[in-house]
C-alpha cells in the first residue's frame, strides 16, 4: 500500500487542483490522506484519491463543496446518480458533453444547466419563472437563458449531442415567455409586428422580445419562425404596424431584400428593425435600424409607442 500512496503534490497534479485546495478539503471536509508512514508526511491512498476525484468532479459541475464532500465520503466510487467515475474521467479528458458550460454566469445559470442535463422540466420551469418574477424578462434572458442556451449549443457543436436537452429547454423557455404575454396582455392595438426572416428557425430571441414588450405594456403580434417575404408583407398590409422587427440568427437567412421589401411596400412601417447576429451592418438598406441587444430593441419599441401616444394626444 505504501508504494501506491501519493504525496499531496502528486495528487494535486493528477486532479489538476492546487495543493492549497487539497489542504482546504482536508481541513473543512475531512478529505485528507489516510496512509501514515512513520517519520514521513501522510500520503494519499487509492481510496483517498477516488474520493478526491469525486469531489473535484462534482465541484467542477457546480455542486456546492459541502454537498460534494458528503457524496465523496459516502459514495467515493460513484457519486450522485449520473455522475460516475467513468463519466467524470470522460468529461475531464474530452469534454464528453457531461456538463453545460455557462462561463462566469451565476448560481442560477449553473443550476439551470444541471436541471437541463437531468431533463428535469419541473426544475427548469421553476428556475426560469423565479428569475422572471425577480429580475424581469430582459435580465433573465441576458444573464440566465442566453448563457445556458449558448452552452448547450457549444456542447452540441463539440459532441453532436444534447439535441434532446436543447429541445426541452427551448420548449420550457417558450412556455415561460408565453405565460408572461398572457399575464400582461397589454391593452390597445398591437403597434409592433415581430417576425423571423424567411427560413429562420431560431425564434426564441424574438419570443424574448415579445415577452419583454408585454411586460412593458407594449402590445405586439408575433408571427414566429420561417415567415416568407410574401406572407410578411401580407401581414403588414392587414395589420398596419408602426414598426416591424425582422429577426435573423444566421447569415444564410439575412437577405437584405426582405428589408427592402418592407421599406418599399404599400404599407411601409414607420420603423424597420433588423435584429439578430445574422445581419451585417454594411448590407442594410438605408432607413433600417439595427438594435444591438434585447434591451435596446425594447427601448426603441418604447420610443415608438411614446411617439404614437403623443401624436394621438395632440
Amino acid at each position: 500500500m505504501a508504494d501506491e500512496a501519493l504525496s499531496a503534490g502528486a495528487v494535486a497534479r493528477r486532479l489538476g487542483v492546487a495543493v492549497t485546495t487539497l489542504r482546504t478539503w482536508h481541513q473543512r471536509y475531512g478529505l485528507g490522506p489516510s496512509e501514515h508512514v512513520p517519520g514521513h508526511h501522510r500520503r494519499y491512498t487509492p481510496a483517498d484519491l477516488a474520493r478526491l476525484e469525486t469531489m473535484r468532479r462534482l465541484t467542477a459541475n457546480g455542486v456546492a463543496p459541502a454537498e460534494a464532500a458528503r457524496w465523496a465520503v459516502q459514495a467515493p466510487d460513484t457519486g450522485p446518480p449520473g455522475a460516475g467515475v467513468g463519466a467524470g474521467k470522460r468529461s475531464a479528458r474530452d469534454g464528453g458533453g457531461a456538463t453545460i458550460p455557462v462561463g462566469r454566469s451565476g448560481p442560477a445559470a449553473r443550476g439551470l444547466a444541471r436541471s437541463a442535463m437531468r431533463l428535469d422540466s419541473n426544475a427548469i420551469n421553476e428556475v426560469i419563472d423565479r428569475a422572471i418574477r425577480t429580475d424581469g424578462v430582459v435580465t433573465t434572458w441576458d444573464t440566465l437563458l442566453r448563457p445556458v442556451l449558448a452552452g448547450i449549443g457549444e456542447r452540441h457543436v463539440a459532441t453532436a449531442a444534447l439535441i434532446e436537452v436543447e429541445h426541452l429547454v427551448s420548449r420550457c423557455v417558450s412556455e415561460a415567455f408565453a405565460a408572461v404575454v398572457r399575464a400582461h396582455a397589454p391593452d390597445g392595438p398591437p403597434r409592433l409586428l415581430l417576425s423571423c426572416a424567411d427560413e429562420e428557425q431560431h425564434s426564441l430571441p424574438l419570443e424574448a422580445l415579445g415577452a419583454a414588450l408585454a411586460e412593458a405594456g407594449i402590445a405586439h403580434r408575433l408571427l414566429g419562425a420561417r415567415v416568407p417575404v410574401r406572407a410578411l408583407l401580407e401581414a403588414v398590409n392587414r395589420t398596419g404596424p408602426a414598426a416591424v422587427v425582422l429577426w435573423s440568427q444566421t447569415r444564410s437567412t439575412a437577405d437584405p431584400a426582405q428589408l427592402t421589401a418592407l421599406l418599399t411596400g404599400p404599407q411601409r412601417p414607420l420603423l424597420v428593425f433588423a435584429a439578430g447576429p445574422g445581419w451585417r451592418a454594411g448590407s442594410l438598406p438605408a432607413g433600417v435600424v439595427r438594435p444591438v441587444d434585447l434591451a435596446e430593441a425594447l427601448s426603441l419599441a418604447a420610443a415608438v409607442r411614446d411617439s404614437l401616444d403623443q401624436s394621438a394626444a395632440g
